[in-house]
Formats: C-alpha cells, sequence, structure tokens
C-alpha cells in the first residue's frame, strides 16, 4: 500500500498515529507521516518519510495559549489552531494522493484529508482515539467543564451534547473550514461532528472492555485497541538516573500531559501529597517552569519518561487524564487520580471510575488535604488493586497498533476490490 497518514495534535495525538505508521512501514508499505514539526525527529527516528505542518515556532505558541485549557472556551482556541493545518494538509494530499492507489489514515482533526476526500476522491479512514467522539443517546460523554452532568438523565446529556455542537463546536470551527470549502466549490458543513468522521471506514482505537460505543450509529466503524505507542517519544528508553530513582521503591509518578503550560499548581500540590503520605515522588513534566526548584532528595523531576518503562514501577499515577496516559496506567495496573482539565479528560475520568482504578478530583478540589485521603483510600483498598490487576491482564493480551494495521489493510484490500 501507500498509506498518508496525517496526525494533527499534541504527543497524545500524533505519537499513537506513529506508532501505526511505523509498523505498516514494518510490514512493507510506504509510508509518509504528516504531523506538527516537533515530530520531526521522532519519525526520523522510526524511519519515516515526514511532512512538516507548520513550524516548531506555531506548535510551541498553541501549547502555551491560556484559553487553550478552559473546558469551553479551549474549543475555539484548539480549532484556531486546527484551521492553520487545513489547507496545507489538502495541499499536501492533493500534490502526492492518487484515488484509487493511496490510503489516507487521518486523525480526528485532520480536517483537510475529509476535504480532501470529498474533492478528490481519496479513500479516508478516520482515528479517533478517545469515547468523547463516539455519538451516543443511550450512554452520552461528560463535556468538559460539566463533571455533575452524569447524574442527569441520558436524554439530557445528549441534548447538551447537541447544543455544544451548535453554540460552541460549530462556531469555533465552521467559519474558517467552510470559507475553504467554498473555494473548492463545495457546500458548507452543518454539524462538525458528524461530518469530521469518514464515511468509508471508521476505527475507534480503545477497547469494548474500556467503552463501548453504539455501533449502529456508525456502521463504518470499527473497534481495536489502544494504540500503546510511548517508546516512539523523546526518550525511547529510561535514564540511568530514573533507573536508579525507581530501585529504590516505587514512587508516586505526577504529570499533567506533554502540552499543559500552567500547571504549577499541580506540581505544588504533588510536594505537598508526597510530604504527607511520607512517600517518594516522580514529577513527569517537559515544560520549562513548571515544577518548583527546590526539590527534596525524594522527589525527581524528569522532563521526559517512558510510560511504560517508569508506571509499572510505580504505585499510582495521578494526571490530567489524557487518553494515552489513561491506556498506559491500564496496563501497568497501577491506581489513577484523574484532575482533569478540558476536552475528554473528564469524559475518561469516568470510564476509570466505572472500572473501578480509579476516581477524580477537580482542579479546585485537588488540595492537599482531599488528594491525599483519596490516593490513600486508591492504595489500601482491596477491591481497586483487584480492578487494576484485571485492567493489567486485558490489556497484555490486546496489541492495538497490529488491529489498527489489520483493519487498515483489509480497508486497501476493499478498495482495491471494489475498483476492480
Amino acid at each position: 500500500m501507500q498509506v498518508f497518514i496525517v496526525a494533527v495534535g499534541s504527543h497524545g495525538d500524533v505519537l499513537p498515529l506513529l506508532a501505526i505508521a511505523a509498523e505498516l512501514r514494518r510490514r512493507g508499505h510506504a509510508v509518509t507521516l504528516a504531523a506538527p514539526a516537533p515530530f520531526a525527529a521522532m519519525a526520523a527516528r522510526a524511519d519515516l518519510p515526514f511532512f512538516a505542518l507548520g513550524t516548531e515556532n506555531d506548535y510551541r505558541l498553541a501549547a502555551t495559549e491560556t484559553e487553550l485549557w478552559r473546558p469551553w472556551r479551549g474549543v475555539g482556541a484548539m480549532f484556531r489552531h486546527v484551521s492553520a493545518a487545513t489547507e496545507p494538509v489538502y495541499d499536501w494530499l492533493a500534490g502526492n494522493a492518487r484515488p484509487g492507489e493511496s490510503i489516507v489514515l487521518a486523525s480526528t482533526l485532520a480536517l483537510g484529508a475529509r476535504v480532501a476526500q470529498e474533492k478528490l476522491g481519496l479513500d479516508v479512514v478516520t482515528v479517533h482515539l478517545m469515547p468523547l467522539l463516539a455519538r451516543s443517546r443511550t450512554d452520552p460523554p461528560i463535556l468538559p467543564g460539566l463533571p455533575l452532568s452524569e447524574r442527569l438523565p441520558a436524554r439530557f446529556r445528549h441534548w447538551i451534547g447537541r447544543g455544544a455542537d451548535r453554540f460552541v463546536i460549530g462556531p469555533a470551527a465552521l467559519p474558517a473550514l467552510n470559507e475553504f470549502r467554498a473555494r473548492l466549490d463545495l457546500p458548507p458543513v452543518l454539524r462538525l461532528r458528524r461530518w469530521w468522521s469518514s464515511p468509508q471506514r471508521v476505527l475507534f482505537a480503545f477497547p469494548r472492555w474500556y467503552a463501548a460505543p453504539q455501533p449502529h450509529r456508525m456502521p463504518q466503524s470499527l473497534q481495536v485497541g489502544f494504540p500503546l505507542a510511548d517508546r516512539f517519544g523523546d526518550v525511547a528508553e529510561l535514564e540511568p538516573a530514573v533507573a536508579r530513582f525507581l530501585d529504590e521503591g516505587p514512587p508516586l509518578a505526577f504529570t499533567y500531559g506533554s502540552a499543559m503550560s500552567g500547571s504549577q499548581g499541580f506540581f505544588r500540590t504533588a510536594l505537598r501529597i508526597c510530604e504527607r503520605l511520607g512517600r517518594r515522588g516522580l514529577l513527569l513534566a517537559p515544560q520549562g517552569g513548571q515544577v518548583p526548584t527546590d526539590l527534596p532528595a525524594s522527589v525527581l523531576h524528569v522532563p521526559y519518561a517512558p510510560f511504560s518503562r517508569v508506571l509499572p514501577r510505580c504505585a499510582a499515577l495521578i494526571h490530567h487524564g489524557g487518553i494515552g496516559t489513561v491506556a498506559q496506567a491500564l496496563a501497568a495496573g497501577i491506581p489513577q487520580l484523574v484532575v482533569p482539565v478540558a476536552f475528554d479528560h473528564f469524559d475518561e475520568a469516568r470510564w476509570l471510575q466505572r472500572l473501578g482504578v480509579g476516581t477524580s478530583l477537580s482542579r479546585r478540589r485537588f488540595t492537599p488535604a482531599r488528594a491525599t485521603s483519596t490516593l490513600r483510600q486508591l492504595l489500601t483498598d482491596p477491591h481497586v488493586a483487584q480492578a487494576c490487576a484485571a485492567a493489567k491482564a486485558r490489556m497484555a493480551q490486546e496489541d492495538g497498533v497490529g488491529e489498527a494495521c489489520d483493519a487498515v489493510e483489509a480497508f486497501a484490500r476493499t478498495v482495491r476490490s471494489s475498483a476492480a
């Protein structure tokens, strides 16, 4: 196959598709990855041809925008940056991909790939990484900033979601998208969340035991396992200092995501939690200025470390609730405390609570006293330990990257058969 993979977003959005790209290339296919410029080095380590979307400065400006990390305003900030990639993605595909000869694998926010599908007739597979993106009337997601909405009947939560489509997501995303479509003589998109999924094939990259969407709502969808991808990140193995620190006993691990630049309060609270519980702490924060400088010897800060190497040797993970981080902690079999910020974080927290492997505290309630009490309960509850062990066993039986690649190859065979 000739495969063009488009990943728009941060580490949690890009690394899973990079892992799928690397496996497809290992299987002998011709694969090229398009992603934000900072991921060029990671693509090079995987021996993948790379097309940069924007510049490293563009990515840095997006990650440091404070509005991005507000539950509702973050949608507008996100789509301002997503819109900047729509036309470059379309132009790249128009100049390289060929209908009937190429397969395009696109992340949720790779809107240019969907435009190219409609205008150029390209064959596109959409990859949705989080349950939030699966439409459901019977079990609608928990939207950012509305954590108490889970107590409402499903039909009310569904109506809230429709309102978010119309009054929040639509105004943020559709003007720029439809202006570009008009220049291509394409009709306007009326509801983004109905349109951004390929009508040919959609992959939901999370297992059914974690969250089961309604297949009849999207009959072209297929569900695969979590595409664990941390070995493609900035560091593939443990640095000696981190390994020595872990050798001394399982610490509490804290992270607030790869792109979060306003996490100073989170890490200050992390230090207090470690002190109250009498436990060592590992602070994972790639951005400068987020972690206090006067750390005790019992707490170590590292910019990045592969979760698959670190988390199995930790006692618990306290984090923002990104789906990639959730999956790595499930694979490690450790309890999780989610302090959600925006996007799907609130929804991931409820799935973890349903599994019995973790719980959540709002940013306002994430105080040393409350967090210490919550963590003490998570660390000592035998039911949590049993649920974590069950999740770890399930994860060990899955190969989400391999399943996704199998699905892409099957789709390509169907396309070739239809063309013939």
